[in-house]
């Protein structure tokens, strides 16, 4: 069962959830085949207008699977800090974690046949993977893109259900959360100084730090 202290709730966070999902652009997504068996595949994606898209071949496993069952599950997270043991215990092992960001999304997805469509995800997914620009803008009426748009395979997730865990120290009482910040900020590793702003930030006992 999921920690609530930990839990971001759609309906009350949903701008947290969504400027995660607009931050990020590789993501999890888990399919049903003919046969029962779950599947995951990696996969680039954008978060467009309140909606996953991502695109791909028009065959394989990943389009059979969403052929048999349009009903998918699309993860995606960011690790920001190992936190080892010793940073608040000197002995014991237990006190070892990792902070991060996930978001989860429950929905249908929805192969996309409308061209103007299929060039509106496909830009914006090219926007956020190659925002310097350096390629001619897709649009469906363009002859150069019509062929190409033919070829490739759009997939829209119609959300149902989104939540998020980002768990940053919140069940921590003030001195091991001290001694991890502490710990963090001596250790000073790329993402550290902001993984101490997270905890600052989603600590309900840390505001006014």
């Amino acid at each position: 069962m999921r920690r609530k202290e930990f839990a971001i709730d759609d309906e009350e966070n949903k701008v947290e959830l969504e400027t995660f999902l607009e931050e990020m652009s590789f993501g999890f997504l888990g399919t049903i085949g003919a046969d029962g068996l779950p599947s995951v595949t990696p996969l680039n994606y954008v978060y467009h207008q309140g909606t996953i898209y991502f695109h791909g071949s028009r065959i394989g496993e990943k389009m059979s699977n969403l052929s048999a069952s349009g009903a998918v599950t699309f993860a995606v997270a960011k690790e920001y800090a190992i936190v080892p043991s010793y940073f608040s215990d000197p002995l014991m092992a237990c006190p070892a974690t990792a902070y991060f960001k996930c978001v989860r999304l429950d929905g249908h997805a929805v192969i996309v046949d409308d061209p103007h469509e299929k060039a509106r995800a496909l830009e914006a997914l090219m926007r956020k993977l190659q925002p310097e620009g350096g390629y001619k803008p897709i649009d469906a009426d363009d002859p150069d893109y019509i062929p190409r748009l033919k070829g490739v395979a759009v997939v829209r997730i119609d959300v149902q259900r989104m939540s998020g865990k980002f768990k940053f120290g919140q069940n921590l009482k003030e001195a091991p959360r001290a001694a991890i910040t502490d710990g963090l900020a001596e250790r000073n590793l790329p993402q550290d100084a902001e993984t101490i702003e997270l905890m600052r930030r989603y600590c309900p006992h840390a505001i006014g730090d």
